[in-house]
């Protein structure tokens, strides 16, 4: 599902600030991914407190979410299909949970939510939480386009071009290849010597594309499958 529409982002809003977007008015492309398990076993990475401690580069704090995010687990792209151009959405990280049963799961029904708890660090005033990451089989890290980051922004208000309208393609990576930095980990590698934060045995259908068309002016009532929903006044953070 996804909705192009206008919209007021607050300086409050973390993907505000942690897009590097100026406040104000703007044309989002919003948008829901949902990341289901449909194999036999659990995602389980357990505690990023453990992870962290470990020093393994698979989670980092989120200051703005007071909780942590698991490192490159989706990358988000707008494509203009007939440039290659490609812009990047707002969300900047991820906490991998049970959001939601995968209805099409072919495996057992009965299956149980396990991961629960983002987790966050030791402040100076309160004792850490312990978090439980991952996604249990037939369910789903889901990303309802109300989140804060679940959207491009068109008018170029991110410091990117502008959008001009037309067709393009949303790309949804899980998993994404990333080239390490200097001193950053690199749980895995792919045949082409890119690493992802967690292995497998085809890294090749990761990726999940869906072709939009984008209006001139598409009014704070939007454009789209989600059309005509209310405007969000405050931002629900995951």
């Amino acid at each position: 599902n996804w909705l192009v529409r206008e919209e007021n982002l607050p300086a409050g809003f973390c993907s505000v600030e942690e897009g590097g977007i100026t406040p104000g008015d703007h044309t989002l492309l919003r948008f829901t991914v949902s990341t289901p398990n449909i194999g036999t076993a659990d995602v389980n990475l357990g505690d990023p407190n453990a992870h962290v401690a470990a020093n393994d580069g698979l989670y980092e704090y989120a200051t703005c979410h007071r909780h942590f995010h698991f490192r490159h687990y989706a990358l988000y792209e707008l494509i203009d299909p007939a440039t290659g151009y490609v812009w990047r959405a707002a969300k900047r990280g991820f906490c991998m949970i049970d959001i939601e049963k995968y209805q099409p799961y072919p495996g057992p029904s009965n299956n149980d939510r396990n991961y629960l708890s983002c987790g966050a660090p030791a402040t100076a005033t309160e004792p850490a939480i312990p978090g439980n990451q991952g996604i249990s089989m037939g369910w789903a890290d889901t990303y309802v386009w109300q989140l804060g980051g679940q959207y491009f922004v068109l008018d170029g208000g991110d410091h990117q071009p502008v959008v001009p309208p037309g067709t393009y393609i949303i790309r949804i990576t899980v998993n994404p290849p990333f080239t390490a930095a200097a001193g950053e980990p690199c749980p895995a590698k792919d045949s082409n010597g890119f690493c992802h934060q967690l292995p497998e045995s085809n890294y090749g259908n990761n990726i999940s594309e869906i072709q939009i068309d984008i209006p001139d002016h598409p009014g704070k009532q939007g454009v789209g499958p989600l059309k005509n929903q209310p405007q969000i006044v405050s931002e629900p953070i995951d």
